[in-house]
């Protein structure tokens, strides 16, 4: 006889049923060690889809009822060490209900469902739990990366373009750059988080049963937003975790910028801010080092992230439904990004609020390098109603005269403005000094950028509310999504009850 004695049943896949031989032991095959962040999205499951099998009459109720009983002394002894211990993955709640209850219970638990969905089920319920985790981080960075900036609008310092001075911004101004684009990163994770949460359960491995499954109440029970339409799609594509690895590859990929920005702000050449130690290393040789590794590991995570999204990508291209297993290449890259994202969210929200910001060298860089040249032409057109490019050609000789001659800006002086322009149009233009040096100044630059999202401190300030609306919009999104996540949950215990009584 071939029915293994229940209390050592090892699942489906032993010698002599279809196959002869058993697995090669270093073939993962359905191993609860690496199913692991996955254990307790296939209880949920597990327990879903027994409620629903009973309620549509699939299985007897008492049967039922034991099962769902079994399943919350898993729970009462912990859910991932007794399917460790009990063995099979994604079927480790069937080993564990056949062990204890014996096949004919046990062994109803399957009725109408596949590896397929056990499986696309449990990484749509990782996926969006993992989505709101970076959602709540998302929104924390925002927060500081508000407060940080409000108290640095007045924090006058050159922008950068092809690593050059380009012209003065302040500190303040770029932050709220960095909280747009978090704004963004969090739309692209809600946008995935809409998609992920769609249930497949029910759907088997492509056709799903010829039993009357009750796809929607599973679906109610586990907290998913609605039921794929279509059983294959269900099953056999998988773009949807493109759509998460693209929401945090973009994470990983801000945070690495913004880390090489506050790494050359840092540098002795610099000199803009300071990190504190907790968050550097040193030399074992070069005692003198203050190395900013957290920097280092947020620039290096993406890389990671951009290797696990190729792989993702080289996943899906093969014919739909061939291979299978390697998507778990595609998944363990997703969840290990996730883990990256998080950390260096978790850092930066940190880090900023604890830097030290150099304000004085910041502003005597600012006006070191002609980072206002744009504002001296501008005089010329608005003073001397010259057109824009002739403002453009002489302001440029100027700088190149000051060049060859050693003058830092703030030395150049009208007849030197005049020169260039002689040079350039055969006559002078008479700029004032005074207008001279209003232009040159990298303070009065900034403050006359008043227009719509501009850097002047005031026009920031006007901004910030709109700021402060989005971030407090995004965070009830986020608890509604628990909130939903949390009925759902309540429903299904809630439904256990009525069949345990």
């Amino acid at each position: 006889m071939r029915k293994q004695v229940h209390t050592e049943y090892r699942g489906f896949r032993t010698p002599g049923i279809r196959l002869k031989e058993p697995l090669l032991p270093d073939i993962i095959g359905h191993s609860s060690e690496a199913e692991l962040p996955l254990l307790y999205a296939y209880h949920m499951f597990d327990k879903a889809h027994l409620v629903m099998l009973a309620e549509e009459q699939l299985i007897p109720r008492a049967d039922a009822a034991a099962m769902l009983r079994a399943l919350r002394d898993m729970e009462a002894e912990g859910i991932e060490k007794v399917r460790l211990e009990v063995g099979g993955g994604m079927h480790s709640g069937e080993q564990y209900l056949i062990r204890r209850l014996g096949e004919e219970v046990g062994g109803r638990i399957h009725l109408g469902r596949s590896s397929g969905d056990l499986g696309a089920v449990a990484r749509r319920i990782r996926q969006r739990d993992r989505l709101l985790e970076l959602m709540r981080h998302l929104n924390e960075l925002r927060a500081t990366l508000l407060a940080v900036a409000e108290a640095n609008l007045d924090a006058v310092m050159p922008g950068y373009t092809h690593s050059q001075h380009a012209q003065p911004v302040t500190l303040g101004h770029q932050l709220l750059a960095w909280a747009s684009a978090l704004e963004r990163d969090f739309e692209r994770a809600g946008n995935a988080y809409q998609r992920v949460n769609q249930s497949p359960a029910g759907a088997a491995i492509m056709t799903g049963s010829n039993f009357p499954l009750n796809r929607h109440r599973t679906a109610e029970l586990l907290g998913f937003d609605g039921v794929i339409k279509n059983t294959f799609d269900a099953i056999l594509n998988q773009d949807v975790a493109l759509d998460s690895f693209l929401a945090v590859a973009s994470v990983n990929l801000n945070l690495s910028k913004w880390a090489a920005d506050l790494n050359f702000w840092f540098t002795a050449e610099a000199g803009y801010i300071d990190i504190p130690d907790r968050f550097c290393g040193t030399s074992s040789i070069m005692m003198q080092k203050k190395n900013p590794y957290v920097l280092e590991y947020m620039r290096g995570a993406v890389a990671e992230s951009m290797g696990g999204l190729v792989t993702a990508f080289a996943v899906q291209k093969a014919a739909t439904g061939d291979p299978v297993q390697d998507r778990r290449y595609m998944y363990e890259a997703l969840f290990r990004s996730f883990d990256l994202a998080v950390r260096s969210l978790r850092w930066m929200t940190l880090l900023l609020p604890a830097i030290e910001v150099k304000k004085a060298r910041m502003r005597e860089m600012a006006a070191a390098y002609w980072a206002t040249a744009t504002d001296v032409a501008g005089a010329l057109v608005r003073e001397k109603g010259l057109p824009w490019r002739t403002a453009h050609q002489i302001v440029g000789i100027l700088v190149r005269l000051s060049e060859e001659r050693g003058l830092k800006p703030a030395e150049v002086t009208p007849a030197l403005l005049d020169e260039a322009a002689v040079e350039y149009m055969g006559e002078p233009v008479g700029l004032s000094a005074e207008a001279l040096q209003r232009a040159l100044d990298p303070v009065v630059f900034v403050a006359e950028r008043t227009l719509y999202g501009g850097p002047a401190p005031e026009e920031c300030r006007r901004r910030l509310p709109d700021y402060h609306a989005r971030l407090q919009a995004d965070r009830e999104a986020v608890a509604e999504k628990e909130r939903r996540l949390q009925a759902a949950a309540t429903a299904l215990e809630k439904a256990i009850d009525a069949l345990l009584a």
